[in-house]
């Protein structure tokens, strides 16, 4: 058996290499011959798990709500202290300085990141906006969602605050954060399907252990993250909760 890693589209592009670098360290470690595909939109990888061809991922929180409670996924470990936030973002010169300053006919850019754009929607209800009165375009990725913004040709972006962060000062500077989500008990967190279940204990292990050598911590921090954590099963439910309020 080779089993499938593939991880959450949402990743800053730029991190593509560090988790082949992952892969290799994980297949090692583990005595596995593990096929690392990353997908470039998150229908193909949803079409990818409805297919059986997922067997490991580093999933966002509404993914892992499918994968936990219709797959059958089981949760290992997260990244420790670090909640999936996102923003919204205008240029810094633009007419909108707040959320209650937009108006019906806004033009909104974002990525199809399900997550991302649930929580930004919930963060437009005070400007009494919605799918019905406002213009979505929709972008292959966050640098595209900024370009948009900063161009003029969008009013308003959905942001992971890491994606954010992660743009140069100089994209920073043109740009304005009109408001952040604060959520906090959102992660997301690395699932083993099925499959690998009877490995699922050694696989935490082995990830939560991980910052312990030098070249564990120097995969992690490339990859953004200090260290993994264990997940408990209720704080995964508690999670997939939340996402469930926040999608009916």
């Amino acid at each position: 058996m080779t089993p499938n890693l593939t991880v959450s589209p949402s990743f800053p592009t730029e991190r593509i290499s560090d988790w082949y670098i992952f892969n290799t360290w994980l297949q090692r470690a583990l005595g596995l011959p593990i096929h690392l595909e990353l997908y470039d939109s998150f229908g193909a990888q949803r079409a990818a798990i409805a297919e059986g061809k997922v067997d490991m991922i580093y999933a966002n929180p509404f993914d892992a709500s499918l994968l936990v409670r219709e797959k059958g996924f089981r949760a290992v470990v997260q990244p420790e202290g670090q909640p999936d936030e996102m923003l919204i973002i205008a240029a810094a010169e633009g007419p909108a300085s707040a959320i209650t300053a937009l108006r019906p006919g806004t033009r909104l850019a974002c990525s199809d990141d399900p997550c991302v754009n649930t929580v930004g929607r919930i963060l437009l209800e005070p400007a009494n906006l919605d799918p019905s009165n406002t213009i979505e375009h929709r972008r292959e990725t966050y640098i595209q969602v900024a370009r948009e913004v900063l161009r003029g040709e969008a009013d308003i972006g959905f942001l992971p605050v890491d994606a954010f962060n992660a743009l140069s000062s100089l994209v920073r500077r043109d740009l304005q954060v009109l408001v952040t989500s604060q959520l906090h008990v959102i992660h997301h967190v690395f699932l083993v399907g099925p499959a690998l279940h009877e490995r699922a204990d050694e696989i935490t292990t082995l990830l939560a252990s991980m910052h312990e050598s030098e070249k564990g911590r120097r995969i992690l921090e490339a990859l953004g993250a200090r260290h993994w954590e264990p997940v408990q099963r209720e704080d995964v439910e508690f999670m997939i909760d939340i996402i469930s309020t926040l999608t009916q």
